[in-house]
């Protein structure tokens, strides 16, 4: 079975530019990696977990806020890898300077005994779209072409 992951893209406008908010993955993997890996908040699920709910949960561990509100559904994407990625937007203020990032433990360095704690995420940005094309993981752009046709129709 094809491994599942859910997110929100959160937006807003300004000065009637659309911009999203992305995340950058903490751990030492992705610290000198900027362009192409930045992503909307998300993260894996199993089957008896709702989507929605999974990238509600998500949303709690990377960014450490609790958001409810009118979600706009994505259509999934298909990675490269064959996971499957399920995307609702909100349009959401988010200050970055003020997430809160839950961790996660890695041995490091690789093949030592030395576990160290992470931030599953370790920043936040806004992004217009030329911007968030470049940073976000090229696999996920989808959402953010889609999400700016459907303000645009608004």
């Amino acid at each position: 079975m094809a491994r599942k992951s859910a997110g929100i893209l959160f937006y807003r406008i300004q000065d009637q530019t659309p911009e999203f908010l992305l995340v950058h993955p903490g751990g030492p993997f992705w610290v000198k990696k900027d362009t192409g890996a930045w992503s909307l908040p998300k993260g894996e699920f199993t089957g008896s977990e709702e989507p929605l709910t999974a990238a509600l949960r998500e949303v709690r561990e990377e960014l450490g806020v609790s958001v409810s509100g009118d979600f706009i559904p994505l259509t999934p994407l298909k990675q490269k890898n064959g996971k499957v990625i399920f995307a609702w937007a909100l349009e959401h203020e988010i200050d970055p300077a003020a997430i809160r990032s839950n961790t996660v433990e890695l041995i490091w360095p690789p093949g030592s005994a030395s576990k160290k704690q992470f931030p599953e995420v370790d920043k936040a940005a806004w992004f217009d779209i030329d911007d968030a094309r470049q940073k976000i993981n090229p696999g996920q752009f989808g959402f953010i072409k889609e999400l700016t046709e459907i303000i645009l129709c608004r």
